[in-house]
């Protein structure tokens, strides 16, 4: 089976690493492995059968405390579309599934590394993201 689109390129749209001030890093290198993670998925149409597919990731903490930091990262992946006669089914499964399962392990290293580099210690996500599962959710 061919892919029905292809990857043109792929960059870091904006990336943020937002710590207050030294009590908060703190604090937040203390409970950090208790933030979660969001993933959001956002289209662009281009022209010439393209599409910029804008991966947004953060990981905050959940709690309402005040000391907290937060990391995001929008990663964008321009995809050209090679079939002209997809379905909005097959177009919204190439976005939300193919794709991300093919730029995620990068985005993951970049987005882990930025926070290793921000002063955290060596930080691992604990569950892996399934979007073919996340899709079927959206679904249903």
């Amino acid at each position: 089976m061919t892919k029905k689109y292809e990857i043109i390129l792929k960059y870091i749209k904006d990336l943020s690493v937002e710590i207050p001030n030294a009590e908060t890093f703190v604090f937040s290198r203390e409970h950090i492995t208790k933030y979660s993670l969001g993933i959001n998925i956002t289209t662009n149409p281009l022209k010439d059968e393209m599409i910029e597919v804008i991966t947004k990731v953060n990981y905050k903490d959940p709690t309402e405390n005040k000391r907290k930091s937060y990391f995001e990262i929008l990663y964008a992946t321009v995809i050209r579309i090679k079939d002209k006669k997809l379905k909005k089914e097959e177009l919204e499964q190439i976005i939300l599934c193919d794709v991300q399962k093919e730029i995620y392990p990068e985005l993951e290293k970049v987005f882990l590394n930025t926070i290793k580099v921000a002063g955290f210690p060596d930080l691992k996500l604990e569950k892996k993201v399934d979007f073919d599962k996340l899709y079927k959710e959206k679904l249903n």
